[in-house]
Protein backbone atom coordinates (compact mmCIF):
# COMPACT_ATOMS: atom_id res chain seq x y z
CA UNK A 1 0.00 0.00 0.00
CA UNK A 2 1.65 3.20 -1.17
CA UNK A 3 -1.05 5.89 -1.11
CA UNK A 4 -3.95 6.74 1.15
CA UNK A 5 -7.64 6.69 0.23
CA UNK A 6 -9.29 8.97 2.78
CA UNK A 7 -12.96 8.15 3.25
CA UNK A 8 -15.85 10.26 4.48
CA UNK A 9 -19.06 8.36 5.26
CA UNK A 10 -22.62 9.70 5.47
CA UNK A 11 -24.80 7.71 7.88
CA UNK A 12 -23.88 5.32 10.70
CA UNK A 13 -26.75 2.88 11.24
CA UNK A 14 -27.05 -0.65 9.80
CA UNK A 15 -25.28 0.02 6.49
CA UNK A 16 -22.86 2.45 8.05
CA UNK A 17 -21.71 -0.20 10.51
CA UNK A 18 -21.31 -2.78 7.75
CA UNK A 19 -19.35 -0.38 5.56
CA UNK A 20 -17.16 0.73 8.47
CA UNK A 21 -16.11 -2.82 9.23
CA UNK A 22 -15.33 -3.36 5.56
CA UNK A 23 -13.11 -0.28 5.31
CA UNK A 24 -11.23 -1.40 8.44
CA UNK A 25 -10.91 -5.05 7.43
CA UNK A 26 -10.10 -4.99 3.70
CA UNK A 27 -6.45 -3.88 3.94
CA UNK A 28 -5.76 -6.46 6.66
CA UNK A 29 -6.69 -9.45 4.48
CA UNK A 30 -6.09 -8.18 0.94
CA UNK A 31 -3.08 -6.46 -0.62
CA UNK A 32 -4.37 -3.05 -1.71
CA UNK A 33 -2.48 -0.39 -3.65
CA UNK A 34 -4.38 2.29 -1.74
CA UNK A 35 -4.66 2.34 2.06
CA UNK A 36 -8.21 3.21 3.22
CA UNK A 37 -8.46 5.64 6.11
CA UNK A 38 -11.70 6.21 8.04
CA UNK A 39 -11.29 9.97 8.07
CA UNK A 40 -14.70 11.42 8.93
CA UNK A 41 -18.28 10.39 9.66
CA UNK A 42 -21.29 12.62 9.03
CA UNK A 43 -24.56 12.45 11.00
CA UNK A 44 -27.18 15.05 11.89
CA UNK A 45 -27.16 14.27 15.63
CA UNK A 46 -23.74 15.32 16.95
CA UNK A 47 -23.87 13.18 20.08
CA UNK A 48 -25.01 10.01 18.30
CA UNK A 49 -22.57 10.58 15.46
CA UNK A 50 -19.71 11.03 17.92
CA UNK A 51 -20.64 7.81 19.70
CA UNK A 52 -20.85 5.96 16.38
CA UNK A 53 -17.52 7.36 15.22
CA UNK A 54 -15.81 6.11 18.36
CA UNK A 55 -17.42 2.70 18.11
CA UNK A 56 -16.84 2.24 14.39
CA UNK A 57 -13.36 3.73 14.18
CA UNK A 58 -13.81 7.09 12.42
CA UNK A 59 -11.32 9.88 13.06
CA UNK A 60 -13.66 12.86 13.18
CA UNK A 61 -17.32 13.89 12.95
CA UNK A 62 -19.34 16.35 10.89
CA UNK A 63 -23.02 17.16 11.38
CA UNK A 64 -23.54 18.20 7.74
CA UNK A 65 -22.52 16.00 4.83
CA UNK A 66 -21.56 19.12 2.88
CA UNK A 67 -18.60 19.60 5.20
CA UNK A 68 -17.24 16.22 4.10
CA UNK A 69 -17.27 17.36 0.50
CA UNK A 70 -15.57 20.66 1.38
CA UNK A 71 -12.72 18.94 3.21
CA UNK A 72 -9.40 18.58 1.38
CA UNK A 73 -8.46 15.53 3.44
CA UNK A 74 -11.24 13.33 2.00
CA UNK A 75 -10.94 11.48 -1.31
CA UNK A 76 -14.11 9.35 -1.35
CA UNK A 77 -17.67 9.78 -0.09
CA UNK A 78 -19.47 6.64 1.10
CA UNK A 79 -23.25 7.21 1.11
CA UNK A 80 -25.13 5.07 3.65
CA UNK A 81 -28.11 7.37 4.22
CA UNK A 82 -31.74 6.92 3.05
CA UNK A 83 -32.52 6.87 -0.66
CA UNK A 84 -33.96 10.37 -0.85
CA UNK A 85 -30.50 11.79 -0.03
CA UNK A 86 -28.46 9.80 -2.55
CA UNK A 87 -28.76 12.01 -5.62
CA UNK A 88 -27.88 15.32 -3.96
CA UNK A 89 -24.90 13.92 -2.05
CA UNK A 90 -23.49 11.84 -4.92
CA UNK A 91 -23.76 14.61 -7.49
CA UNK A 92 -22.14 17.18 -5.19
CA UNK A 93 -19.32 14.79 -4.31
CA UNK A 94 -18.56 13.83 -7.92
CA UNK A 95 -18.63 17.44 -9.06
CA UNK A 96 -16.16 18.23 -6.25
CA UNK A 97 -13.79 15.57 -7.61
CA UNK A 98 -14.41 12.91 -4.97
CA UNK A 99 -15.01 9.23 -5.70
CA UNK A 100 -18.38 7.88 -4.56
CA UNK A 101 -19.69 4.61 -3.16
CA UNK A 102 -23.49 4.80 -2.96
CA UNK A 103 -25.76 2.27 -1.33
CA UNK A 104 -28.55 0.70 -3.36
CA UNK A 105 -30.99 1.39 -4.82
CA UNK A 106 -29.15 4.21 -6.54
CA UNK A 107 -31.98 6.74 -6.11
CA UNK A 108 -35.69 7.03 -5.45
CA UNK A 109 -36.65 7.76 -9.07
CA UNK A 110 -35.39 7.06 -12.57
CA UNK A 111 -34.96 10.80 -13.13
CA UNK A 112 -32.63 11.11 -10.14
CA UNK A 113 -30.70 8.03 -11.22
CA UNK A 114 -30.30 9.41 -14.75
CA UNK A 115 -28.86 12.66 -13.41
CA UNK A 116 -26.47 10.75 -11.17
CA UNK A 117 -25.38 8.54 -14.05
CA UNK A 118 -24.72 11.51 -16.34
CA UNK A 119 -22.61 13.25 -13.69
CA UNK A 120 -20.77 9.98 -12.97
CA UNK A 121 -19.89 9.55 -16.64
CA UNK A 122 -18.49 13.07 -16.81
CA UNK A 123 -16.50 12.54 -13.61
CA UNK A 124 -15.10 9.20 -14.83
CA UNK A 125 -13.70 10.96 -17.89
CA UNK A 126 -11.56 12.93 -15.42
CA UNK A 127 -10.51 9.94 -13.30
CA UNK A 128 -13.19 10.28 -10.60
CA UNK A 129 -15.12 7.04 -10.15
CA UNK A 130 -18.40 5.89 -8.65
CA UNK A 131 -19.98 2.55 -7.74
CA UNK A 132 -23.34 1.35 -6.41
CA UNK A 133 -23.35 -1.05 -3.46
CA UNK A 134 -24.98 -4.24 -4.69
CA UNK A 135 -22.91 -6.37 -2.31
CA UNK A 136 -24.44 -9.75 -3.14
CA UNK A 137 -22.26 -9.72 -6.25
CA UNK A 138 -19.38 -10.23 -3.82
CA UNK A 139 -20.78 -13.38 -2.19
CA UNK A 140 -18.28 -16.07 -3.26
CA UNK A 141 -20.99 -18.58 -4.21
CA UNK A 142 -22.77 -16.08 -6.47
CA UNK A 143 -19.46 -14.94 -7.95
CA UNK A 144 -18.73 -18.60 -8.69
CA UNK A 145 -22.17 -18.90 -10.32
CA UNK A 146 -21.29 -15.95 -12.55
CA UNK A 147 -18.03 -17.66 -13.54
CA UNK A 148 -19.79 -20.94 -14.35
CA UNK A 149 -22.37 -19.17 -16.53
CA UNK A 150 -19.59 -17.37 -18.39
CA UNK A 151 -17.82 -20.70 -18.90
CA UNK A 152 -20.95 -22.06 -20.59
CA UNK A 153 -21.66 -24.68 -17.93
CA UNK A 154 -25.40 -23.96 -18.11
CA UNK A 155 -25.65 -23.58 -21.87
CA UNK A 156 -28.41 -21.22 -22.95
CA UNK A 157 -30.31 -19.92 -19.92
CA UNK A 158 -34.07 -20.40 -20.17
CA UNK A 159 -35.43 -19.65 -16.71
CA UNK A 160 -34.53 -17.26 -13.90
CA UNK A 161 -36.19 -17.66 -10.48
CA UNK A 162 -35.42 -15.05 -7.85
CA UNK A 163 -36.83 -14.65 -4.36
CA UNK A 164 -35.88 -12.42 -1.47
CA UNK A 165 -37.80 -13.47 1.61
CA UNK A 166 -37.73 -11.86 5.06
CA UNK A 167 -40.21 -11.73 7.95
CA UNK A 168 -39.12 -8.77 10.09
CA UNK A 169 -42.24 -6.72 9.28
CA UNK A 170 -44.78 -9.50 9.78
CA UNK A 171 -45.74 -8.09 13.20
CA UNK A 172 -48.43 -5.50 12.47
CA UNK A 173 -47.29 -3.52 15.53
CA UNK A 174 -43.69 -3.18 14.43
CA UNK A 175 -42.89 0.57 14.43
CA UNK A 176 -43.12 2.89 11.47
CA UNK A 177 -39.56 3.65 10.30
CA UNK A 178 -38.13 5.59 7.35
CA UNK A 179 -38.05 2.38 5.31
CA UNK A 180 -41.86 2.47 5.29
CA UNK A 181 -42.06 6.06 4.09
CA UNK A 182 -42.01 6.31 0.29
CA UNK A 183 -40.71 9.88 0.38
CA UNK A 184 -37.54 8.66 2.08
CA UNK A 185 -37.10 5.08 0.81
CA UNK A 186 -38.61 5.25 -2.68
CA UNK A 187 -40.32 1.88 -2.30
CA UNK A 188 -40.63 -0.96 0.20
CA UNK A 189 -39.64 -4.58 -0.26
CA UNK A 190 -39.28 -3.96 -4.00
CA UNK A 191 -36.45 -1.44 -3.73
CA UNK A 192 -35.01 -2.52 -0.40
CA UNK A 193 -34.47 -6.20 -1.17
CA UNK A 194 -35.97 -6.86 -4.61
CA UNK A 195 -33.34 -4.55 -6.13
CA UNK A 196 -30.64 -7.02 -5.02
CA UNK A 197 -32.39 -9.87 -6.84
CA UNK A 198 -32.79 -7.81 -9.99
CA UNK A 199 -29.13 -6.81 -10.03
CA UNK A 200 -27.87 -10.32 -9.26
CA UNK A 201 -30.06 -11.91 -11.94
CA UNK A 202 -28.97 -9.46 -14.63
CA UNK A 203 -25.31 -9.62 -13.60
CA UNK A 204 -25.03 -13.41 -13.48
CA UNK A 205 -26.96 -14.03 -16.70
CA UNK A 206 -25.37 -11.13 -18.55
CA UNK A 207 -28.87 -10.25 -19.81
CA UNK A 208 -31.03 -7.23 -19.08
CA UNK A 209 -34.70 -7.26 -18.12
CA UNK A 210 -36.75 -5.80 -20.98
CA UNK A 211 -40.31 -6.03 -19.65
CA UNK A 212 -42.37 -6.96 -16.57
CA UNK A 213 -45.86 -7.74 -15.33
CA UNK A 214 -46.24 -7.05 -11.62
CA UNK A 215 -48.41 -7.21 -8.52
CA UNK A 216 -47.67 -5.31 -5.30
CA UNK A 217 -49.41 -5.33 -1.93
CA UNK A 218 -49.28 -3.44 1.38
CA UNK A 219 -50.66 -5.81 4.01
CA UNK A 220 -50.42 -3.46 7.00
CA UNK A 221 -51.64 0.00 6.09
CA UNK A 222 -50.77 1.76 9.37
CA UNK A 223 -48.14 1.22 12.06
CA UNK A 224 -47.24 2.67 15.46
CA UNK A 225 -45.19 5.82 15.20
CA UNK A 226 -41.71 5.24 16.54
CA UNK A 227 -38.31 3.91 15.54
CA UNK A 228 -36.37 6.38 13.42
CA UNK A 229 -39.39 7.75 11.56
CA UNK A 230 -39.34 11.55 11.35
CA UNK A 231 -42.38 13.67 10.65
CA UNK A 232 -45.27 12.36 12.76
CA UNK A 233 -43.75 12.99 16.19
CA UNK A 234 -44.03 10.97 19.39
CA UNK A 235 -43.14 7.37 20.14
CA UNK A 236 -46.50 5.65 20.11
CA UNK A 237 -46.75 1.95 20.90
CA UNK A 238 -49.58 -0.47 20.23
CA UNK A 239 -52.14 1.92 21.75
CA UNK A 240 -50.45 5.15 20.63
CA UNK A 241 -50.61 7.12 17.39
CA UNK A 242 -50.26 5.26 14.13
CA UNK A 243 -49.04 6.55 10.79
CA UNK A 244 -49.58 5.42 7.18
CA UNK A 245 -47.35 2.90 5.48
CA UNK A 246 -46.74 4.33 2.01
CA UNK A 247 -44.65 1.55 0.46
CA UNK A 248 -45.20 -2.03 -0.61
CA UNK A 249 -44.89 -4.93 1.81
CA UNK A 250 -44.53 -7.46 -1.01
CA UNK A 251 -43.94 -7.43 -4.75
CA UNK A 252 -44.03 -10.19 -7.36
CA UNK A 253 -43.43 -9.92 -11.08
CA UNK A 254 -42.72 -11.92 -14.18
CA UNK A 255 -40.01 -10.71 -16.53
CA UNK A 256 -38.45 -11.21 -19.91
CA UNK A 257 -34.73 -10.76 -20.47
CA UNK A 258 -32.92 -9.87 -23.67
CA UNK A 259 -30.95 -12.79 -24.99
CA UNK A 260 -29.48 -14.87 -27.69
CA UNK A 261 -31.75 -14.14 -30.62
CA UNK A 262 -34.39 -16.56 -29.30
CA UNK A 263 -36.22 -14.12 -27.03
CA UNK A 264 -33.97 -14.54 -24.02
CA UNK A 265 -34.75 -16.09 -20.62
CA UNK A 266 -38.01 -15.59 -18.78
CA UNK A 267 -38.03 -14.90 -15.06
CA UNK A 268 -40.15 -14.70 -11.95
CA UNK A 269 -39.28 -12.50 -8.98
CA UNK A 270 -40.66 -12.21 -5.45
CA UNK A 271 -39.72 -9.81 -2.66
CA UNK A 272 -41.44 -9.75 0.71
CA UNK A 273 -40.82 -8.87 4.32
CA UNK A 274 -43.81 -11.00 5.43
CA UNK A 275 -42.53 -14.55 4.85
CA UNK A 276 -42.66 -15.94 8.38
CA UNK A 277 -39.65 -18.09 9.18
CA UNK A 278 -37.50 -16.60 6.41
CA UNK A 279 -34.85 -14.29 7.78
CA UNK A 280 -32.68 -13.39 4.78
CA UNK A 281 -33.52 -15.92 2.07
CA UNK A 282 -32.06 -14.26 -0.99
CA UNK A 283 -32.54 -17.09 -3.49
CA UNK A 284 -31.61 -17.41 -7.14
CA UNK A 285 -32.04 -20.34 -9.51
CA UNK A 286 -31.04 -20.52 -13.17
CA UNK A 287 -32.10 -23.29 -15.56
CA UNK A 288 -30.26 -23.69 -18.84
CA UNK A 289 -29.98 -26.17 -21.68
CA UNK A 290 -26.97 -27.92 -20.10
CA UNK A 291 -27.58 -27.52 -16.38
CA UNK A 292 -28.94 -25.52 -13.46
CA UNK A 293 -27.60 -23.49 -10.55
CA UNK A 294 -29.37 -22.72 -7.27
CA UNK A 295 -28.36 -20.47 -4.36
CA UNK A 296 -29.89 -19.47 -1.02
CA UNK A 297 -28.15 -16.86 1.12
CA UNK A 298 -29.35 -18.57 4.29
CA UNK A 299 -26.85 -21.29 3.26
CA UNK A 300 -24.49 -18.80 1.69
CA UNK A 301 -21.36 -20.93 1.41
CA UNK A 302 -23.11 -23.48 -0.81
CA UNK A 303 -23.90 -23.41 -4.53
CA UNK A 304 -26.05 -26.23 -5.93
CA UNK A 305 -25.24 -27.36 -9.47
CA UNK A 306 -27.02 -29.81 -11.75
CA UNK A 307 -25.06 -31.00 -14.78
CA UNK A 308 -27.40 -32.53 -17.36
CA UNK A 309 -24.52 -34.54 -18.80
CA UNK A 310 -24.32 -36.49 -15.52
CA UNK A 311 -27.70 -38.10 -16.20
CA UNK A 312 -31.05 -37.78 -14.42
CA UNK A 313 -30.00 -39.96 -11.47
CA UNK A 314 -27.16 -37.63 -10.51
CA UNK A 315 -29.34 -34.78 -9.22
CA UNK A 316 -28.00 -31.53 -7.85
CA UNK A 317 -24.59 -31.59 -6.19
CA UNK A 318 -23.52 -29.24 -3.42
CA UNK A 319 -20.43 -27.17 -4.07
CA UNK A 320 -19.00 -26.00 -0.75
CA UNK A 321 -17.61 -22.61 -1.78
CA UNK A 322 -14.65 -22.43 0.59
CA UNK A 323 -11.78 -23.45 -1.70
CA UNK A 324 -8.88 -21.05 -2.38
CA UNK A 325 -9.73 -21.28 -6.08
CA UNK A 326 -13.20 -19.84 -5.47
CA UNK A 327 -13.72 -16.06 -5.81
CA UNK A 328 -12.33 -14.04 -2.88
CA UNK A 329 -11.97 -17.10 -0.61
CA UNK A 330 -8.19 -17.54 -0.87
CA UNK A 331 -7.59 -14.44 1.28
CA UNK A 332 -9.56 -15.78 4.21
CA UNK A 333 -9.67 -19.04 6.18
CA UNK A 334 -8.66 -22.66 5.53
CA UNK A 335 -10.92 -24.79 3.33
CA UNK A 336 -14.28 -25.54 4.94
CA UNK A 337 -14.34 -22.46 7.19
CA UNK A 338 -17.22 -20.46 5.78
CA UNK A 339 -17.65 -16.73 5.34
CA UNK A 340 -20.52 -14.50 6.49
CA UNK A 341 -22.69 -11.55 5.50
CA UNK A 342 -20.05 -8.97 6.38
CA UNK A 343 -17.48 -10.37 3.97
CA UNK A 344 -19.45 -9.15 0.96
CA UNK A 345 -18.88 -5.57 2.10
CA UNK A 346 -15.16 -6.22 2.53
CA UNK A 347 -14.98 -7.64 -0.99
CA UNK A 348 -16.83 -4.57 -2.23
CA UNK A 349 -14.16 -2.32 -0.73
CA UNK A 350 -11.43 -4.50 -2.25
CA UNK A 351 -12.90 -4.28 -5.74
CA UNK A 352 -13.63 -0.55 -5.48
CA UNK A 353 -10.15 0.32 -4.20
CA UNK A 354 -8.49 -1.84 -6.86
CA UNK A 355 -10.49 -0.16 -9.62
CA UNK A 356 -9.64 3.33 -8.38
CA UNK A 357 -5.96 2.42 -8.02
CA UNK A 358 -5.86 1.15 -11.61
CA UNK A 359 -7.84 4.05 -13.02
CA UNK A 360 -10.71 1.79 -14.07
CA UNK A 361 -14.49 2.06 -13.77
CA UNK A 362 -15.65 -0.12 -10.85
CA UNK A 363 -18.72 -2.32 -11.15
CA UNK A 364 -21.60 -2.06 -10.68
CA UNK A 365 -21.44 1.42 -12.16
CA UNK A 366 -24.13 4.04 -11.77
CA UNK A 367 -25.19 3.05 -15.29
CA UNK A 368 -25.70 -0.55 -14.12
CA UNK A 369 -27.69 0.72 -11.14
CA UNK A 370 -29.78 2.94 -13.43
CA UNK A 371 -30.89 -0.18 -15.30
CA UNK A 372 -32.07 -1.67 -11.98
CA UNK A 373 -33.87 1.60 -11.21
CA UNK A 374 -35.70 1.38 -14.54
CA UNK A 375 -36.85 -2.15 -13.71
CA UNK A 376 -38.11 -0.98 -10.30
CA UNK A 377 -40.06 1.81 -11.98
CA UNK A 378 -41.53 -0.57 -14.56
CA UNK A 379 -42.66 -2.95 -11.79
CA UNK A 380 -44.43 -0.12 -9.96
CA UNK A 381 -46.04 1.10 -13.18
CA UNK A 382 -47.28 -2.39 -14.06
CA UNK A 383 -48.69 -2.99 -10.58
CA UNK A 384 -50.51 0.35 -10.71
CA UNK A 385 -52.04 -0.65 -14.08
CA UNK A 386 -53.55 -3.98 -12.96
CA UNK A 387 -50.42 -5.97 -13.88
CA UNK A 388 -50.38 -4.72 -17.48
CA UNK A 389 -47.14 -5.56 -19.29
CA UNK A 390 -44.63 -2.74 -18.96
CA UNK A 391 -41.53 -2.38 -21.11
CA UNK A 392 -38.33 -1.34 -19.35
Amino acid sequence: MTRRLRVGMVGYSFMGAAHSQAWRTAPRFFDLRLAPELTALAGRDASRAQDAAGKLGWGSVETDWRRLIERDDIDLIDICSPGNTHAEIAIAALEAGKHVLCEKPLANTVEEAEKMTAVAAEAAAHGVYSMCGFTYRRTPALALAKRMVEEGRLGTIRHVRAQYLQDWLSDADAPLTWRLDKAKSGSGSLGDIGAHSIDAAQWITGAGITGVSALMETFVKERPVGGDFVGLGGHGGMDGPRGPVTVDDAAIFTARFNGNGDGGPIGIFEATRFALGRKNAMRLELNGTLGSLAFDFEDMNVLSFYDAASGPDAGFRRIIVTEPSHPYVGNWWPTGHGLGYEHGFTHQVVDLVAAIAHGQQPAPSFSDALQVQKVLAAVEASAAADSRWQNV
